[in-house]
């Protein structure tokens, strides 16, 4: 179950989107999304893609921080080993106006290695009622990191994001969704069972991590 599932781990970017903030591929609407599970206070949706046995999924769960906390956390990139379970290595790699470019590299321990670079570009807005909402997207951008290495697998599709909304002062509505496939020979049943408990580790880690002080908002 791992190959494709603790892939996940590391897109946090990371990791960073809501329903009415993703784009909809021609067939899709925003009610192809379905409930699939909910559990420790994460809303998790599925939904198909067209020629893909491999489901996107968004998840949406709130956490005890604000808004601006919480981005604090996403965007300490490099930090991500400390704090990202079978993270081995995140580098910022340089910054595109409103994108940053990052290399990442994962190990499962239990499978190879895998890679990749990323481009995430950040946005944000002041929210009705106060506060601010941070919208991170982030899509493969390979070519721009380094060349792939011998014993660890080269990730091409990597698709995803992070909406922040406040909830209230101290409380942020996360929304997160995630379409990858980290390669393998691993049967698409499988993959997405795994991507699911991956997503519920992601929302642990961040919970978690919102609660050191070095990232409180100022």
């Amino acid at each position: 179950m791992a190959r494709r599932g603790l892939l996940l781990f590391l897109m946090l970017s990371a990791g960073r989107c809501a329903l009415a903030a993703e784009p909809n591929l021609p067939g899709q609407t925003n009610d192809d999304w379905k409930l699939a599970s909910k559990s420790g206070g994460v809303m998790l949706y599925s939904r198909t893609r067209p020629g893909s046995s491999l489901k996107e999924f968004k998840a949406v769960g709130e956490i005890d921080a604000s808004t601006r906390t919480v981005h604090n956390v996403l965007d300490d990139f490099e930090q991500y080993p400390k704090f990202m379970p079978f993270t081995a290595e995140c580098r910022l790699l340089k910054r595109e106006g409103d994108a940053m470019i990052g290399y990442q590299r994962l190990s499962p321990k239990i499978v190879g290695d895998r890679d990749y670079t990323l481009r995430i570009r950040q946005k944000s807005w002041p929210a009705e009622g106060g506060g601010l909402v941070y919208q991170d997207r982030w899509e493969p951008a390979n070519e721009l990191g380094p060349a792939e290495k011998p014993g660890v697998l080269r990730v091409k599709l990597c698709e995803g994001g992070w909406l922040l909304e406040p909830a209230s002062a101290n409380k942020t509505r996360a929304t997160y969704s995630i379409y990858t496939d980290s390669g393998g020979k691993l049967p698409a049943f499988i993959a997405n069972a795994a991507s699911e408990i991956g997503i519920r580790k992601i929302f642990t880690a961040v919970r978690k991590q919102v609660k050191n002080p070095r990232y409180a908002a100022e």
